[in-house]
């Protein structure tokens, strides 16, 4: 029922305090008139026996406090559903920005979904196949996973962004009921129009819902924007029985938005100025994620966050870290020896790695190979640092041909550039291909037999 109100007390930047209200219900939507009849929104953030806080979605700037008409419009914020989302650009409010017409919804959802249920969920146990040999053949993405990816500023996060939701597919009978849900939060236009030109170029927007919302957009509009992916993720997931991938970037800017809404509610602070609920918040997010016993469909997640001064540490990958299943790190060395993608091999990890590899998933030899490919670039990493320090005489012959290994895997194996898509038989095959600069009596976490099968045969 829509309740109005002419008894606004104050106004402090992007929230307005209303009196007198019955029967307002916390995160209820609500419409500001103002005098010319011009019409603004917010949300209810806080309600304290007959008063009620509204955070403004847009600017507070000539609101008349005698003028204004206050309207509690007795419902969430909601996003009207629909198959016809695929290949639509939308706005940080489910709005939709591309030119075309707007989605006649199959139904309207609440867009503050809850988290699975643990014991409704099914565990993640089936390869998705991105087309990047770092992720692919040493950090498995798995459908259902949340693993987030670890930047920092001025690394090409965007450029990997695109990159996955572009590539990245399911095999087997379920790989035409593949889509992607794009979130980019707090970006900029360049930034955004980048992302839209690539989906088009490629193709990749047919099967692509992306929400589109700007640094200048308001900070309570970015909250709502990663809910809005999310609620779409669930219908096409769990109602459409899809395989949806959502990408989140960036997850920073979402924080920092939640800092500013908490410090302008006058919160007691918690560490680096964010609220005390922020590991809450995350999890609210990244717990709709999953698999569902009974349903066909699945939500993967790939936040993206950016972490400032590259400090693990921080709040914002320290929490994220604690609640999903790993991470890809990016990093600033290999980027500037101009490798691309600069993943950081050693401290990626991928938690379900095991449980979507092998027969009938990937190939019988995939978790032989990834722990050889591991165990042998950080062999050949710590062989070259006391190459730098020792010189290249105290190395025996094999400590020499770790270190060739080492150099050899980031120029062919990580540097595989932003436009090149390996299936995963590739990515195995160019594994062994590197594996072979090693004699096979080096190769102890692979079985005899599969060395037999797969490593190249040197030709006499």
């Amino acid at each position: 029922m829509i309740r109005s109100y002419q008894t606004v007390q104050e106004i402090v930047g992007p929230l307005m305090m209303v009196g007198g209200v019955a029967g307002v219900t916390y995160d209820e939507q609500v419409e500001i008139e103002l005098a010319n009849g011009e019409i603004r929104r917010g949300k209810v953030l806080e309600v304290n026996g007959d008063t009620a806080l509204v955070q403004l979605y847009e600017s507070s700037t000539g609101i008349n406090l005698a003028d204004a008409k206050v309207r509690f419009l007795g419902h969430p914020l909601l996003l009207g559903v629909s198959g016809d989302m695929l290949g639509r650009v939308f706005n940080g409010m489910g709005e939709p920005i591309d030119g075309g017409p707007a989605i006649i919804p199959d139904e309207m959802r609440d867009v503050n979904g809850l988290p699975m249920n643990p014991a409704a969920r099914d565990y993640p146990n089936e390869f998705i196949q991105t087309g990047i040999s770092t992720i692919d053949g040493l950090n498995t993405l798995v459908r259902g996973q949340k693993l987030p990816i670890f930047s920092g500023s001025g690394l090409p996060h965007a450029n990997l962004a695109a990159q996955i939701a572009r590539q990245a597919k399911v095999l087997g009978d379920d790989a035409g009921k593949f889509a992607v849900v794009f979130a980019a939060i707090g970006i900029t236009f360049e930034e955004s129009n980048f992302f839209v030109e690539e989906f088009r170029r490629t193709g990749a927007i047919d099967r692509t819902v992306l929400f589109s919302n700007l640094a200048n957009d308001p900070a309570v509009e970015r909250i709502s924007t990663p809910r809005m992916a999310l609620t779409a993720a669930e219908y096409l997931a769990f109602e459409k029985n899809m395989h949806v991938l959502v990408i989140m970037t960036d997850i920073t800017n979402y924080a920092e938005a939640l800092r500013e809404v908490s410090a302008a509610k006058k919160e007691v602070p918690g560490r680096r100025g964010y609220p005390g609920y922020l590991y809450t918040d995350l999890a609210t997010l990244y717990e709709r994620a999953g698999r569902q016993i009974g349903k066909s469909g699945s939500i993967t997640l790939i936040p993206i966050l950016t972490m400032p001064e590259d400090d693990k540490t921080h709040p914002i990958p320290d929490l994220t870290g604690y609640i999903t299943e790993g991470q890809i790190i990016l990093s600033r060395a290999l980027y500037r020896q101009n490798i691309h993608p600069p993943v950081d091999v050693l401290p990626s990890l991928s938690r379900l790695k095991d449980k979507g590899i092998g027969v009938g998933k990937t190939r019988e030899d995939h978790a032989g190979t990834m722990n050889q490919l591991f165990a042998a670039y950080s062999t050949g990493k710590d062989n070259k640092e006391l190459m730098s320090i020792l010189g290249e005489g105290a190395l025996t012959p094999t400590d020499l041909l770790y270190a060739r290994f080492a150099d050899e895997f980031e120029k062919r194996y990580v540097n595989q550039g932003y436009e090149e898509n390996r299936s995963i038989e590739e990515t195995l095959d160019l594994g062994w291909e590197l594996l072979s600069i090693l004699p096979t009596s080096e190769l102890k976490r692979i079985k005899p037999e599969m060395i037999e099968k797969y490593y190249p045969k040197k030709d006499a």
